[in-house]
């Protein structure tokens, strides 16, 4: 029975490192149903079952095996399986938006492993304390209006704490001499910099990443590096610069084979020709965009393409393929259920139909210079006609039965909260032993109340949370796959030196939930339907606000008002999102 137990833990281990964690959750599952005295060896299987769980995404079943894993090391005196634990713990509460429990813990992982002299564990707990705030930054700026840069005190002060502990973490992996570390601090630094506006330095730092990622030839991570990079020069102004970092991240993209990181490559691009004025180099990726999108059934995607192609034609001065793709909008936001994205959607269709009325009237004699009107885009400097290759994709055919992507109700489509790498996060884990970050796209919103009026709703709230102390500390003799002998029975009976976990730790993780009491108290903040070719909506926003000061300037009256004077892109251009580090 001892050598089945450890057989099927050691294949469900050596399934995991292959990647197919599917299949080593069934081996750790049945090495737990075997069960086995040694205690070691279960803390041993009930991290990797949880780590397993992690990388599946059922963050619930992790956190139930790293918090058996936890309590058995604390009862066994297992300092160093106590620290990973607890590291463990702080990752998966980190992606369940728990970030008050998870600093908590991480703090523990950091505590025990100087206390250890484990620089090593040390140097991974100070990456995941970093995360935590970071991610906790993140969620907080989801309801702040500020760009990058302008952001509410509290915000500033968390993402602060995350560069604070990137850098002593990056101090000591140098001393270490792991290159690799290195270059994760480094992404995530750049990250949190260009969070908090300081974009020249967060350059600097995004090219220590892609200069350590050529030297590893990690190409993901040369990718992210580019795209970064990409996007700290558009805030900066220079869309020329971002625009060739764009075509690296584009060209590795391909050579990934990754199609929907090729897709939001070729959205970036696209808009960065519009920030240029160059609208045939626009379309042109913006169809190429579509066309991925809908190989790929991303109706998100596919709905942001039209709308973008919408813009590229109007300013390449033809209203009627406007039209087509102004329409084909419309249909995608009523049916993804993006209610300010079907307003807008309306609104340039009216436009555009107002347009073609005039141009099909009797009494225009010429063709009108529709030059300066824009359903959304950018004033052309030409007129220009797109390849024939752009125009075999235009004519897509239109899909049936895709999948639609979940509703949204947001009141206003375009004003579009920061959410900085939400999607691309920097490998945000601490090795094989540690359970690894989220990738930085998943949120967990915070449940909001069915009735706010009634006080007694939230003591219910409170009480009940209260009593999860109990669940959190489960009789160390009933953990699944545990059986109890005499060479065991004193640890349990806690005979021994080492005991039981005692109230301190778990009275802080219940101060933390008791606090997230006002979380509750108020709904999350909405969020837009995401698809697997969208970037983070930064630079969506990014270009909003730049056409938006423009607004004037662009729209002149269809009925034949004088044509105003040309715009001007602001020189203190308004900033974008830092991507995946």
């Amino acid at each position: 029975m001892e050598a089945s137990c450890l057989e099927l833990a050691l294949e469900g281990e050596r399934l995991c490192k292959a990647g197919d964690f599917k299949a080593g959750v069934v081996f750790f599952e049945a090495a737990v149903q075997v069960g086995t005295e040694d205690l070691k060896t279960l803390s041993a299987v009930y991290s990797q079952l949880g780590n397993a769980y992690f990388y599946l995404k059922e963050y619930a079943r992790a956190l139930r095996f790293h918090r058996h894993d936890l309590l058995l090391a604390r009862t066994i005196g297992d300092r160093m399986g106590e620290a990973k634990a607890s590291g463990n713990l702080g990752n998966t509460l980190k992606v369940l938006g728990r970030f008050d429990e998870a600093i908590v813990c991480c703090q523990r992982h950091l505590d025990i492993a100087r206390e250890q002299g484990d620089r090593v564990g040390e140097a991974r707990a100070l990456y995941n304390i970093g995360n935590v705030y970071h991610a906790k930054g993140k969620q907080l700026s989801w309801s702040a209006t500020q760009d990058p840069g302008h952001l509410p005190p509290d915000v500033r002060e968390t993402l602060r704490r995350a560069s604070e502990f990137y850098e002593r973490n990056l101090s000591l992996v140098k001393e270490l001499g792991d290159r690799a570390a290195q270059g994760r601090a480094c992404g995530n630094l750049g990250n949190t910099h260009h969070q908090l506006g300081a974009f020249a330095e967060a350059t600097a730092f995004h090219k220590e990443r892609l200069a350590i990622a050529k030297e590893f030839g990690d190409k993901a991570a040369e990718r992210r590096a580019y795209s970064n990079l990409g996007n700290a020069h558009i805030f900066l102004g220079r869309f020329d610069v971002a625009a060739e970092y764009y075509k690296k991240t584009l060209q590795l993209s391909r050579q990934l084979r990754d199609p929907a990181v090729e897709a939001q490559a070729c959205y970036s691009l696209g808009n960065t020709y519009t920030l240029l004025r160059d609208h045939e180099r626009a379309a042109e990726h913006h169809l190429r965009h579509l066309l991925i999108a809908r190989e790929l059934a991303d109706r998100v995607g596919e709905g942001r393409a039209c709308w973008s192609l919408g813009n590229a034609y109007v300013s390449m001065g033809s209203p009627a393929r406007a039209l087509t793709f102004a329409e084909k909008h419309l249909q995608i936001s009523q049916e993804i259920g993006d209610r300010s994205g079907e307003l807008t959607a309306r609104m340039n269709v009216a436009q555009l139909q107002l347009a073609l009325g005039r141009l099909s009237s009797p009494a225009a004699a010429e063709k009108p210079d529709l030059a300066g009107y824009e359903a959304q885009g950018a004033r052309p400097k030409r007129t220009q006609r797109l390849s024939a290759e752009a125009w075999d994709l235009l004519r897509l055919p239109v899909e049936r039965g895709i999948p639609r992507a979940p509703s949204s109700e947001e009141e206003c489509f375009f004003d579009l909260l920061s959410k900085f790498q939400s999607s691309r996060r920097e490998e945000g884990q601490a090795g094989a032993a540690e359970a690894a970050a989220p990738t930085l796209g998943e949120r967990t919103a915070q449940p909001s109340t069915a009735s706010p009026q009634t006080e007694e709703f939230f003591d219910l709230i409170a009480s009940s949370q209260s009593r999860r102390l109990d669940d959190q500390r489960v009789s160390v003799g009933s953990l699944p796959g545990l059986r109890v002998t005499r060479n065991n029975a004193a640890h349990l009976r806690g005979d021994g030196d080492p005991q039981e976990p005692g109230d301190e730790f778990f009275n802080m993780l219940i101060k933390c939930q008791s606090s997230r009491i006002d979380d509750q108290r108020c709904p999350p903040p909405d969020l837009l339907p995401r698809g697997p070719t969208m970037p983070d909506e930064d630079f969506f926003s990014l270009i909003q606000r730049v056409q938006a000061k423009r607004m004037d300037e662009q729209r002149v009256d269809l009925a034949g008002s004088p044509e105003q004077e040309a715009g001007v892109l602001p020189e203190d251009q308004q900033q974008y999102q830092s991507g995946a580090s």
